[in-house]
């Protein structure tokens, strides 16, 4: 899989192919620079770029006024859509079709029921709010787990969240409970203990981090 730098060349190729295109450029014209590119960006790239020709021009159209909407957004609001955008992705589908089933019965809620929920929702902390993009069990126990699951390192936080969604609530409590006893100094090592010890292993390693 491409590296974020070099998703993030391969996009910005692929931005300037889109432009081109509504401009009524050629591929060649951008030839030199492609060539430039990684291998495996260059592949991707093309990938795209043949699938950007084989849409429709009512499907182009679309996309690109999708573009330049994007590009009206404010710069903190693209981030906060990128992080839950990436969310979702990372969800299990099980944990997606709940989603799902709150927000269709959000959908039918009186307005001013939604208007209190949204309230409700926005008084809570900053951080409380960005732990339920991890999904409704996360969510939950966020708070309590949140000092373990800040500033995680990003070489780490797959298999961080790997290993808590693989967990029984019972042991996301004990975690909890072992989270507010370990210092800061010792939650990076908490981290890599909890991601390197298998499900099996699991309730042994909270009882024995537990103590008597």
């Amino acid at each position: 899989m491409p590296s974020p730098d070099r998703r993030h060349a391969c996009a910005l190729a692929f931005a300037a192919l889109l432009v081109a295109g509504t401009a009524g450029a050629t591929l060649g014209a951008f030839g030199s620079a492609v060539a430039l590119l990684p291998q495996d960006v260059r592949v991707d790239l093309q990938a795209r770029a043949e699938h950007w020709r084989a849409l429709p021009p009512a499907s182009r159209a679309r996309l690109h006024a999708g573009l330049q909407a994007w590009d009206r957004v404010d710069a903190r609001e693209r981030m906060h859509l990128r992080a839950a955008h990436a969310a979702w992705r990372g969800l299990p589908e099980g944990e997606r079709t709940r989603v799902r089933a709150a927000a269709a019965a959000f959908a039918v809620l009186d307005p001013a029921r939604q208007a209190e929920l949204r309230a409700q929702f926005e008084r809570l902390d900053g951080s409380e709010r960005h732990g339920w993009l991890l999904g409704p069990d996360l969510g939950r126990d966020y708070p309590r787990l949140q000092p373990l699951l800040a500033q995680v390192p990003p070489d780490e936080h797959d298999g961080v969240l790997r290993a808590l969604r693989a967990m029984t609530p019972v042991q996301r409590d004990m975690l909890a409970t072992l989270v507010q006893r370990t210092p800061p100094g010792g939650r990076a090592a908490l981290r890599a203990e909890l991601a390197s010890t298998s499900s099996a292993q699991r309730d042994a390693w909270l009882w024995q981090r537990l103590g008597p």
